[in-house]
């Protein structure tokens, strides 16, 4: 590994101190990537995940299962599977991921949502591209709904790279492009600094934005993934719009930053990093929190969404389109301005005449 020295995270896991037992397969002897699945009340799509994953074929691969203290019949599906599982006292993605990283050995790991699945040829695709530099490979993946209907193309749409330059770009921004949790994957010592992370329940936090400083990033244009969209996803806006998933994406934002400008301390690169109230993507939520609580938002305040908006690194085209959304948004009345803010967070295809029905709705 190359210039990580400085980032060294803690050498012990949080201990889990609930009950949990084994089942099926012994572990790989010699595996290059550890596939973790965690599960909370997901029976109906967590064999489809487990079973994605078992079809690859790939020996040089571990599956490790752990279920977060499912009231479901999650356990008993995961049980017929016969893949090796632990089950624990629920306490939230991030605790879960940290019992899996316990329980697995490989360089590399990926974290599997239950609802989601790897695409045929995944596994072989990844592996042929790591090696002990990578600190992070990231993919896209198709979204889909319950029924596993495709409903749209990659997310995020990714550009085949390899490199260490969106460091800079985390710098300046905070944040960069990236898929959601099953679309990542992750160096093991990148993955521990989830222990540190206390102040939330997921696992694709820090991590994320600490890798690039940590060795190269691989990105790939080719989806290899599948994101299920239904109604209990966590990251899911769909309905009216929630002010609840809006604060907790600006507080998570803001407590990340923190934690990722004191692991830069280390290398001197902390006062670096851009503060929350100035980031593109606090601001961005800020506007659509304000919206969603019914407040109007000043001038002032819109005027700089939109002077960061356009020093973004986004291309021109998306600077323009995202630009006549705001002010757009910025100038409807209350009840619209939600309508449409609610449409542009779905997580479905989205086009001008979908944005014209959400407006004139009734």
């Amino acid at each position: 590994m190359r210039d990580n020295a400085a980032l060294r995270p803690h050498q012990t896991l949080a201990a889990d101190s609930s009950s949990s037992f084994s089942v099926g397969t012994s572990r790989a002897r010699s595996p290059r990537l550890s596939v973790i699945v965690t599960c909370w009340n997901y029976a109906d799509y967590v064999v489809d995940a487990i079973e994605s994953v078992i079809k690859q074929g790939r020996r040089d691969c571990e599956l490790v299962v752990i279920d977060d203290g499912s009231t479901d019949n999650s356990w008993v599906e995961i049980c017929r599977t016969g893949v090796r599982a632990y089950r624990t006292e629920n306490g939230g993605q991030r605790l879960a991921c940290l019992r899996g990283l316990q329980e697995t050995t490989a360089p590399f790991v990926l974290f599997l949502d239950a609802d989601d699945e790897l695409l045929p040829g995944a596994l072989t695709e990844i592996l042929s591209r790591l090696d002990e530099d990578v600190a992070k490979l990231q993919f896209p993946l198709l979204r889909m709904d319950a029924q596993r209907r495709v409903i749209s193309g990659p997310v995020p749409p990714l550009a085949d790279f390899r490199g260490r330059q969106l460091a800079e770009h985390v710098l300046k921004t905070g944040d960069y492009t990236s898929p959601p949790t099953s679309g990542n994957v992750f160096r093991r010592d990148v993955c521990r600094f989830i222990e540190e992370a206390d102040y939330e329940r997921a696992v694709d936090g820090v991590i994320l934005f600490v890798a690039p400083f940590m060795g190269d990033i691989i990105s790939l244009s080719k989806p290899l993934g599948l994101y299920r969209v239904h109604g209990r996803n966590d990251s899911c806006f769909s309905g009216e719009l929630n002010p609840i998933p809006l604060k907790r994406e600006a507080e998570r934002f803001e407590h990340r930053l923190e934690h990722l400008r004191r692991l830069l301390n280390e290398k001197d690169l902390g006062s670096r990093l851009v503060t929350a109230d100035r980031a593109y993507f606090y601001q961005e939520r800020s506007f659509y929190l304000a919206i969603a609580n019914s407040v109007r938002v000043g001038v002032r305040q819109f005027l700089f969404l939109l002077t960061l908006l356009w020093a973004y690194p986004y291309s021109a085209k998306i600077k323009l389109s995202m630009s006549v959304f705001f002010v757009l948004t910025f100038l409807l009345s209350s009840e619209r301005a939600k309508r449409v803010v609610s449409y542009r967070m779905q997580a479905q295809r989205r086009s001008a005449l979908g944005l014209f029905k959400a407006i004139f709705r009734r």
